[in-house]
């Protein structure tokens, strides 16, 4: 079974994901054993963000570190499971509140694929990036 990362590569609307993760220096982490549940926006959450946000973001690694640690929460986490909770601490170290609506939604996203299994944890693809704050 493939990765979390692996997953995200093989998968072309998450280029944008993968470059972030790899300027972020989080590929290894990721591919750790975990497991972890990761909200892994799109290319479409991507492109939401205001110009030239990402851009800015990959020149500052650590920050980017940050935003994407947030996007994570240790163990696996399924879509059945996130809706009996109502709050879940990402690896970066902040609450992300879960919402149990139809969608599920993480925070300020929308869940709009659920439950792709990895071997060291879950993928939960979402529509926007969630930032702290």
């Amino acid at each position: 079974m493939a990765t979390i990362v692996d997953i995200a590569i093989d998968n072309p609307g998450f280029e944008t994901l993968v470059a972030a993760v790899k300027a972020a220096d989080l590929v290894e982490t990721l591919q750790g054993h975990g497991p972890f549940t990761v909200f892994a926006p799109n290319d479409d959450a991507f492109a939401k963000l205001p110009p030239n946000t990402v851009n800015n973001l990959v020149q500052n690694p650590p920050q980017l570190a940050r935003i994407l640690a947030y996007h994570v929460v240790a163990g696996r986490w399924t879509s059945a499971q996130l809706a009996d909770t109502s709050e879940l601490i990402s690896l970066e170290g902040s609450p992300i509140p879960i919402r149990c609506h139809s969608p599920l939604e993480v925070k300020n996203a929308s869940v709009i694929a659920a439950d792709i299994e990895a071997s060291n944890g879950i993928v939960h693809v979402i529509d926007t990036v969630i930032l702290m704050g």
